[in-house]
């Protein structure tokens, strides 16, 4: 069974604080007045004890990402993958230099 999630505005979540703070009703009452789970009250009211009314304002979780930071995660495949392809080049350049001069094996003078 998939889940529903609901935003619900931040003056809805103020609302609930401002009943359980100033009216004093309890978080059952306001859940079930607002049509909201209990714990989504619990949650309110420990946020804005910690950060406030701006902690109700914003949303959390991840912000949404914008055109630019698409933009600029596609540049910077780009970037990785041709940075790939330069450490593979100079890998065998490398390893081109090292093998100067080895491929004459000297003997040894056996006695």
């Amino acid at each position: 069974m998939s889940r529903r999630y609901t935003r619900h505005s931040s003056e809805t979540k103020l609302r609930a604080v401002q009943m359980f703070l100033e009216e004093h009703r309890n978080q059952k009452e306001i859940a079930e007045d607002l049509g909201v789970a209990l714990q989504r009250i619990k949650d309110w009211i420990w946020i804005y004890r910690r950060k406030g009314e701006l902690g109700l304002m914003g949303r959390r979780g991840r912000p949404p990402r914008s055109q630019d930071s698409q933009a600029e995660m596609s540049r910077l495949k780009m970037e990785n993958d041709l940075l790939k392809k330069f450490h593979t080049e100079l890998r065998k350049l490398t390893l081109a230099k090292r093998n100067i001069g080895r491929s004459i094996t000297t003997k040894k003078n056996t006695k």
